[in-house]
């Protein structure tokens, strides 16, 4: 997403790496963003502080960003903007990350918070941030050649899991919902693409239920499109999201989407016209929302097409850009008066 973000604006963006991956940091450089990394909090202030002279603006994205972020600009009276993309409050630690994040916001050293999905504007909203600091763009893609209309000539059907395999992103409960669905339907296969602590345990629930060879642990994947080329539809089991990319990648790609109505995806899917919504961690009913998909060839045609236009219409990067462009200008401008 921030790949996307600085190529959509080219040369405005600088971005500070706090600890980052080499090849994170190669990727960006590639595509020409200008990049620096640094180790710890000090650097991180002294790289910040060299900015000043050149007026910059900073904008955070998640916690430690935010935390570094606002500790420069008040020390450095640099305007800051924080972008916020959700939380995930699942254990003790998390929830004073959400709770340290929050009240950071209230601040009058955040100039603006950028929420990406209205059920995140609504949690600052309920922390006491200023509603006149909050504002809603959603994360958007850049434009992609099409690809090809898909025509399984052996008369399988492949359903997906793509995110981390850990407990926020409900792998388990992907499972929950396919394992019963394959041993009912012979023409169903799964795949999960991704990596994280659960995996050996998802393994072992597959194999436990003889599905090995059905429902594939597929790892990390640099590059999401030849697996969207094969997929049939996307099962998004998440227990909480803000605006997932991959919902958007999706529907740019034509693969039909069945989904938890949970975070900003409800805000991007309408269900029966662009996707297929269950209620969350509704095990059964997400289940049965795959199943109807599968059986109905028809139905997946119409909510590919609408997809299509949602995303085209309310999620295209160049045009969210020119939102970001107007949010940095204010935020600068509001600042240095």
């Amino acid at each position: 997403m921030l790949l996307d973000h600085c190529q959509a604006t080219p040369g405005q963006h600088q971005v500070l790496f706090l600890g980052a991956p080499d090849d994170l940091v190669a990727r960006f450089r590639a595509a020409g963003v200008a990049c620096r990394t640094c180790n710890g909090l000090g650097e991180c202030l002294a790289l910040l502080r060299e900015q000043r002279k050149a007026g910059a603006l900073i904008n955070s994205h998640n916690f430690k960003g935010l935390v570094f972020g606002w500790l420069g600009a008040t020390l450095w009276r640099l305007p800051m903007v924080a972008t916020q993309h959700g939380f995930t409050p699942s254990s003790r630690k998390q929830r004073f990350y959400t709770w340290v994040s929050l009240q950071l916001c209230r601040t009058r050293t955040v100039a603006k918070v950028i929420c990406v999905a209205e059920s995140i504007k609504a949690i600052h909203l309920k922390a006491g941030v200023a509603e006149a600091k909050l504002q809603v763009i959603p994360n958007g893609l850049p434009d992609a050649p099409a690809l090809p209309d898909r025509h399984p000539a052996d008369g399988r059907w492949l359903a997906g899991y793509v995110g981390r395999l850990s407990s926020e992103k409900g792998p388990d409960l992907f499972l929950d919902s396919l394992i019963p669905l394959c041993q009912r339907h012979a023409q169903l296969d799964a795949v999960m693409l991704g990596d994280g602590p659960q995996r050996d345990a998802l393994q072992a629930r597959i194999d436990a239920a003889g599905l090995s060879t059905r429902i594939r642990l597929a790892g990390f994947q640099r590059d999401m499109r030849p697996w969207m080329a094969r997929l049939d539809a996307l099962v998004i089991s998440s227990r909480t999201e803000g605006t997932p990319m991959i919902l958007l990648e999706a529907m740019q790609d034509g693969v039909p989407v069945v989904a938890f109505s949970v975070g900003g995806i409800p805000d991007v899917i309408e269900h029966g016209r662009s996707g297929l919504l269950a209620q969350p961690l509704a095990v059964q009913e997400l289940a049965s929302q795959l199943e109807a998909l599968m059986l109905d060839p028809a139905q997946a045609g119409e909510l590919i097409a609408q997809a299509r236009r949602t995303q085209r219409e309310r999620y295209h990067l160049p045009t969210l850009a020119q939102r970001w462009a107007k949010v940095y200008l204010r935020s600068a401008t509001e600042t240095c008066a």
